[in-house]
């Protein structure tokens, strides 16, 4: 059963409030991050200031192949992470299965960027909602094709995040999501 609501835009730091209402007691947050995606430095630094401000670690680990994720996982859990953030990435997005499976094996209750990993089993996503996006690529698209200069469309930051939560995967990893954090969640997968 999947229940959805009207969404609404929030706090880019949202990530560490989620992680930190549902898995309270992780002082560890684990990071999975692609070092050569040009965004991947400054997604880090600030997961790391808003890790500072709630009085946690965060230990960044790298992977750019699918080798490295697997190694990124077993890592983490050596390492006494208690929590996983999976940073925005197209990178990351290709082996979602992959990153989904090995945060049931390794128990690790993980926060993603995008929709399509709850859709297959992730615990949660809060993220820029990309249909929302390639609609506006299609409006641009339009607009070129109808003899407009490419130069000119504005650019257009997300206005639309979407949360979604999975309590099949919640109830699997023994935690409790609050009935007030699932009121907050565009979508509710049973």
């Amino acid at each position: 059963m999947v229940t959805t609501r009207q969404p609404q835009v929030t706090p880019r730091c949202w990530t560490r409030n989620l992680l930190q209402d549902v898995v309270p007691r992780a002082l560890i947050v684990g990071v999975l991050v692609n070092p050569h995606y040009q965004e991947a430095q400054t997604q880090l630094m600030e997961l790391q200031e808003a890790a500072r401000i709630i009085s946690r670690t965060i230990l960044p680990f790298y992977a750019s192949n699918e080798t490295e994720i697997d190694v990124a996982f077993a890592t983490s859990v050596k390492q006494g992470v208690g929590a996983l953030i999976v940073t925005a990435d197209p990178f990351l997005l290709g082996p979602r299965d992959k990153i989904v499976r090995l945060a049931a094996t390794y128990a690790v209750p993980t926060i993603y960027f995008s929709r399509e990993f709850v859709e297959v089993g992730g615990l949660m996503s809060y993220g820029a909602n990309i249909a929302t996006g390639y609609k506006q690529v299609g409006v641009y698209t339009g607009r070129i094709l109808r003899g407009g200069k490419p130069a000119d469309p504005p650019v257009v930051q997300s206005r639309k995040f979407d949360f979604v939560v999975n309590l099949k995967t919640a109830n699997a990893l023994g935690l409790d999501i609050s009935p007030g954090l699932l009121a907050l969640a565009d979508e509710v997968i049973e």
